[in-house]
């Protein structure tokens, strides 16, 4: 059962269940990066065998075999997809940035360039925890960044393609995919093959396995980040509905025994609600034991005096996913200052999020949307600085430059720029 504690009763580093878990991968995790690293596709090749139960002569899959997985999925799904993608492109399509250039002083001209990254890689889990949804959360921004190529990596189960997966590839524009999965999976996209090109970036969910192998291979690549369990803090006032709430602190549990759920509220018999409807909908779930062992262990009620101490609680925590649930939710939204995604009012479930309204749902987690955001253009894409000076800009500025390098010991940073001048002989 959720346990229910007065806000004076319960330390902020209590309330969401963020303790580092000891790594008892990562040895194993290094020493599949150095395999792939040394054998190449062979080691792939390994891997899919065991891990998968079955390995593909051709680790990429052809247009022939996504044409054949697309053939499985039926029509309503891909309307549904499709119209899930047009959102997220509307939403996203107003995060492209612009070139600028300055040009207030004689003589000096000034920019900055963006510049879309060459290649991502997208991972993308393949068997029971499947996600087409991040398909087209992870591949549009991309794309409307004006990345060249995108590739995705994803485990063909006993040699199967995920059906669901392929469709949500072929909505969002995915170039390549390959056969593969697991750690092995990262360190082809982070490294190269003969088959599997060198990326830029990898982004994407996975087990503990994915996870580690992103931690490890950054510096070689970017990534997006390191995800802990989903969160979801639910901030309501005494008029919401009890089955609603539990319903939406139940999206979450559901997802990872060590997910948080909680509910912030200044109405104790809302609470105590809540407490009995979580009872109920638990066993109704199909991942019920999933939802129990969350709810149990990590989920929590706490009652606060007002809705906008609720408000001081929710930027003390930094949660992933953030729901608002009163009449009238913009009067909090400026001083909302850290959370991953935010949902306004009554009808705005964290579920809207995950599939259809636009944002992504790529979020920071365990408090990190203090200082992140969630993905988006700008993930994809680097800025170059640029710089012009004609000769009398520079000759005008020249003796400032060599004190300033000259004060910091560099002197061949000073005559960098005097020799350029008829006062900077150098002897």
């Amino acid at each position: 059962m959720i346990k229910i504690y007065a806000y004076k009763d319960i330390t902020i580093d209590e309330i969401f269940a963020r303790e580092e878990e000891k790594s008892t991968v990562a040895d194993v995790v290094a020493e599949i990066i150095a395999d792939v690293r040394k054998n190449g596709d062979r080691a792939l090749k390994a891997y899919c065998e065991k891990f998968d139960g079955a390995a593909a002569e051709v680790l990429e899959v052809s247009q022939e075999e996504r044409t054949a997985a697309l053939a499985e999925v039926d029509a309503e799904f891909m309307e549904i997809l499709r119209e899930a993608a047009d959102h997220i492109r509307s939403f996203h399509e107003k995060q492209k940035r612009t070139d600028f250039v300055i040009t207030e002083r004689p003589g000096v001209v000034l920019g900055q360039k963006i510049i879309p990254l060459d290649r991502v890689g997208l991972y993308v889990p393949g068997g029971t925890a499947s996600y087409p949804s991040t398909v087209l959360m992870d591949c549009i921004p991309a794309k409307i960044a004006g990345v060249k190529e995108v590739c995705m990596v994803t485990p063909a189960k006993g040699g199967r393609l995920n059906a669901d997966i392929i469709a949500a590839a072929e909505v969002a524009g995915v170039d390549r995919i390959f056969k593969i999965g697991g750690a092995q999976a990262v360190a082809a996209l982070a490294y190269g093959t003969e088959s599997v090109p060198r990326v830029d970036k990898i982004v994407g969910p996975g087990n503990a396995f994915v996870a580690e192998a992103k931690k490890q291979v950054f510096g070689q690549v970017s990534i997006d980040m390191i995800a802990g369990p989903s969160e979801i803090l639910v901030i309501a006032d005494g008029a919401s509905d009890a089955a609603v709430v539990a319903a939406d602190l139940l999206s979450q549990a559901e997802h990872d025994k060590m997910a948080s759920a909680v509910l912030v509220t200044e109405s104790e018999a809302l609470a105590q609600a809540v407490s009995k409807e979580l009872e109920r909908q638990i066993p109704l779930l199909p991942r019920a034991e999933i939802a129990r062992a969350s709810i149990d262990q990590n989920g929590k009620i706490i009652i606060v005096d007002t809705i906008a101490q609720a408000i001081e609680v929710s930027n003390e925590i930094a949660p992933e996913h953030l729901e608002v649930c009163v009449d009238d939710p913009f009067k909090y939204l400026a001083d909302i200052r850290h959370a991953g995604s935010i949902f306004l009012g009554r009808n705005a479930p964290e579920a809207l999020g995950d599939y259809f309204a636009g944002p992504n749902h790529t979020l920071p987690t365990s408090g990190t949307a203090r200082f992140s955001s969630p993905l988006g253009v700008d993930d994809f894409i680097k800025k170059s600085s640029f710089t012009y000076y004609t000769q009398d800009a520079l000759a005008a500025e020249a003796e400032k430059i060599g004190f300033f390098a000259r004060r910091e010991g560099l002197e061949a940073h000073a005559r960098s720029a005097m020799v350029r001048t008829d006062k900077g002989v150098i002897q």
